[in-house]
């Protein structure tokens, strides 16, 4: 069975000219090789040979590969062949449809992955699938090109097809919706320059809801568990034998509460041979009382298991941080905790991460763990972040799709109060409020490496995978070891990096 995708022409600030694209396709038990057509200023026709991505297409969402290694598709690594062009304008044009396409064949992938009905049911349901991607694709250059009428024709028919309770693609796309409807509201028509960013601040979003949900993350998906396992066993190892020992924790996991992660190091510390050592958290971030509160009950815990534990607040966010916010006892052993955090750091002029790195750097932690979304949500282009983040957030509502019943409002909460955020902040946000600015593993090699850590291999992908037999994860997620970091993924998709630095 075959889906074909038509983009819809989108537009140019100063020049409108139409290319045409030819089908995209997804066949079964085939390989096939996609050329898209661009016209140029001339009128002649140019056509740009795109090497496979993602190898073999086949009818379900994503596949394992034969050796489990984790399959990344690159949409920006194909543009050092565009033909050069004269004008700005059109160079413009043809990088926003290509970065839309390139990511369009992995996005519409999807489609195919749920086979629970019966034979017929599964065909109409593919169909609208594919009306869904070509709408949602659709809504989005229109909202691209400031086209706030047709835009918000395709959004009328968009909140009628993408259910909240519908199949893993629908619930995706109504996220997706929501974020469209947020940006068309804020930019500006069409003939200005610019674009208004919303007033947002990321502690804004906290809210009961929200912290339901991240729990309800936290206990059903093995993301944040992963990251905190690894952290855990690479902070354990860099404890062997000290006995003055200081954590220093970039934003507590999001403020989840309990200190989870810390209760599991503080047990680990407490069963080791010898006397137990004198243990410091320092939890960085702006949710002092919250982080507070969980440093108490830490506290509590590690007295009653017979471990000293100090614990302590610097009230900064990460962009601000000083190097005098953080005191480092004389003979004790630091280490840097970063969960989900550092790519809110991440801005286009790429100086607050730099300035936050070297203050890091100047502490000199015997290691940094580094725990990072692995997609690229960061790019220069809004329809290329668009595209990017669609094949991301799919397979990870698909695997909620695996984990969980169809209307189990568990699994509502995760996806509207949790997963929803980070996209609607990727779709709708630019400046200063885009806070999700997740990148892949290989960009943060290279940001750690400029700043001058030194990457530490992570050798421990054999009990990462008894870890995640242990947990009960749901068949389909994968461990894989990657130039020495070890990758969280769903069905070959990575979905979680960790790695870790030394100075």
């Amino acid at each position: 069975m075959a889906y074909n995708f038509l983009l819809r022409d989108s537009c140019n600030e100063r020049t409108n000219f139409v290319a045409s694209y030819p089908s995209l396709p997804i066949l079964e038990n085939a390989t096939p090789f996609w050329f898209p057509v661009l016209s140029d200023e001339t009128g002649g026709i140019k056509r740009l040979k795109r090497t496979e991505s993602v190898g073999a297409f086949t009818d379900s969402s994503y596949s394992d590969s034969s050796n489990g290694s984790i399959v990344r598709t690159n949409s920006t690594s194909s543009l050092n062949n565009f033909p050069r062009l004269h004008f700005r304008d059109h160079i413009w044009t043809y990088t926003q449809r290509y970065l839309a396409a390139e990511a369009l064949e992995d996005a519409a992938i999807v489609i195919g992955s749920e086979d629970r009905e019966t034979e017929g049911e599964e065909v109409e349901r593919k169909g609208d699938g594919t009306k869904l991607v070509q709408q949602l694709i659709s809504c989005a250059e229109a909202v691209a090109c400031r086209d706030k009428s047709h835009a918000s024709v395709l959004l009328s028919e968009l909140r009628s097809n993408a259910l909240v309770f519908g199949s893993s693609f629908q619930r995706v796309a109504s996220c997706f919706v929501q974020g469209l409807a947020d940006r068309l509201v804020l930019v500006q028509p069409r003939g200005t320059v610019g674009y208004v960013a919303p007033k947002m601040n990321i502690m804004d979003i906290a809210s009961i809801k929200k912290e339901e949900a991240l729990c309800l993350v936290y206990e059903i998906c093995p993301h944040i568990q992963f990251g905190h396992f690894v952290a855990n066993s690479s902070i354990l190892e860099a404890f062997e034998g000290e006995s003055l020992v200081h954590v220093m924790d970039l934003g507590m996991t999001l403020g989840l509460p309990h200190g989870h992660q810390w209760r599991g190091l503080i047990q680990s510390l407490a069963k080791r041979s010898g006397p137990p050592p004198r243990l410091r958290i320092t939890a960085v971030g702006l949710c002092v009382d919250q982080f507070q509160v969980i440093g108490d009950e830490l506290e509590t815990y590690a007295q009653s298991l017979g471990l000293y534990l100090e614990f302590s607040v610097v009230e900064s966010n990460l962009e601000h941080l000083k190097p005098e916010d953080i005191k480092v006892l004389p003979g004790e052993v630091l280490v840097v905790n970063s969960i989900l955090q550092l790519h809110c750091v991440v801005k286009e002029s790429r100086g607050a991460l730099n300035s936050f790195l070297q203050i890091i750097h100047e502490l000199s932690p015997k290691v940094l763990v580094l725990v990072e979304q692995d997609s690229s949500h960061n790019g220069p282009f809004f329809l290329g972040r668009f595209m990017e983040a669609l094949h991301y957030y799919s397979a990870i509502f698909d695997s909620l799709d695996a984990m969980l019943p169809k209307y189990d409002t568990k699994r509502a909460k995760m996806e509207q109060f949790y997963f929803a955020e980070e996209i609607k902040n990727i779709v709708s946000c630019e400046g200063p409020a885009r806070v999700e600015r997740h990148e892949r593993v290989d960009q943060w090699r290279r940001r750690m490496s400029r700043a001058g850590f030194q990457p530490a291999s992570l050798k421990m992908l054999t009990q990462a995978k008894k870890w995640l037999n242990n947990v009960n994860a749901c068949e389909g997620y994968t461990i894989v070891e990657e130039k020495g970091c070890l990758v969280l993924g769903w069905k070959s998709k990575p979905i979680v990096a960790a790695s870790c630095w030394k100075c």
